[in-house]
């Protein structure tokens, strides 16, 4: 059954401008969800994780429609992302499971992880150019799904805290690990990891994208910073967010200008980096607690959940 909440944006979704090039819209959602991770379909409506309340979220922007779709007894679903095929994927920990939802059929197919891997605590899925789902587990697991086959792998990973999770031009597969404290690359025959250490210990880097040169960002929780990797130099370069007395940066998103969107849960606001002057610009939240723990958009539009404050943000640029 689908709860559906239709909403005039008039009346729900508060705009404020931030700058000329910029606008800030929120959008409200149902109460007490959590909503953590976002991903923008071809439509520009866009698919959320509903963590608290076990749902599959789908919010259409034009009219303010907010779409639960339950994914099962136990569900707590992390990361979601969108196929191809335009099928939503999510990592659900309560049910240790990977999921696809079919937009056309309006079912769900589970893809649980193997006995021996009972709580991997999964976190978030990336697809690469082949089509291959790939995702990570806190607890220090890794694999794949391979929507065309079924087939479906899953390693530990060589240190616990396996968290954000990118896929680079040369279709390569990235991951960082918050606990782990490292950077690795997958070997995608065999599972295997090479760990890159990151510039200094204790950093906690947690999520990871490429860019189009294919250089990785890399958002440091434990450190507040935002780094960036050269696989081809192997040198890392750092810069600390403004205003961030020291940590909490949690997130990271590279838009198709190369910009790096970030989130600062100390300054409780979204932050954009321009690598070429080296500059940052704030949009702080308009509530407090604003909790925005994944980024993602499309052309135009950097996409975020507020997970403190049961809403989604759009910045529009």
């Amino acid at each position: 059954m689908i709860r559906s909440i239709a909403i005039a944006i008039a009346t729900l979704a508060s705009t404020a401008v931030a700058s000329a090039d910029t606008r800030v819209n929120y959008f409200p959602v149902t109460a007490n969800s959590r909503p953590h991770d976002v991903a923008v379909a071809a439509d520009g409506k866009v698919w959320y994780s509903g963590q608290r309340a076990g749902y599959l979220g789908l919010l259409d922007p034009k009219t303010g429609k907010d779409e639960n779709i339950p994914i099962g007894s136990g569900s707590a679903p992390h990361g979601v992302i969108v196929a191809p095929d335009g099928a939503a994927w999510l990592t659900d920990g309560g049910l240790n499971a990977n999921v696809r939802y079919d937009t056309k059929t309006k079912k769900f197919d589970y893809y649980p992880l193997p006995p021996h891997l009972p709580n991997a605590n999964l976190n978030t899925g990336v697809f690469d150019k082949d089509g291959v789902y790939w995702f990570t587990g806190q607890n220090g697991v890794h694999g794949y799904v391979n929507p065309k086959t079924g087939k479906h792998e899953s390693w530990k990973s060589p240190r616990r805290g396996t968290y954000g999770i990118t896929v680079t031009p040369t279709n390569e597969v990235w991951y960082v690990a918050l606990a782990g404290d490292h950077l690795g690359k997958i070997d995608k025959a065999t599972g295997n990891v090479m760990i890159v250490e990151p510039h200094k210990k204790g950093t906690g880097p947690r999520r990871v994208w490429t860019d189009s040169k294919g250089l990785l960002w890399v958002s440091f929780w434990h450190s507040g910073e935002v780094g960036r990797y050269d696989p081809a130099t192997k040198a890392w370069k750092t810069w600390l967010l403004p205003g961030n007395p020291g940590s909490g940066c949690y997130s990271v998103y590279v838009d198709e200008k190369d910009q790096v969107w970030l989130t600062d849960f100390m300054t409780n606001a979204i932050v954009r980096f321009d690598p070429a002057t080296e500059k940052f610009e704030s949009f702080p939240s308009d509530k407090r607690g604003a909790q925005v723990r994944q980024m993602l958009g499309r052309p135009g539009e950097a996409w975020g959940a507020e997970s403190g404050n049961d809403r989604l943000v759009q910045i529009k640029y």
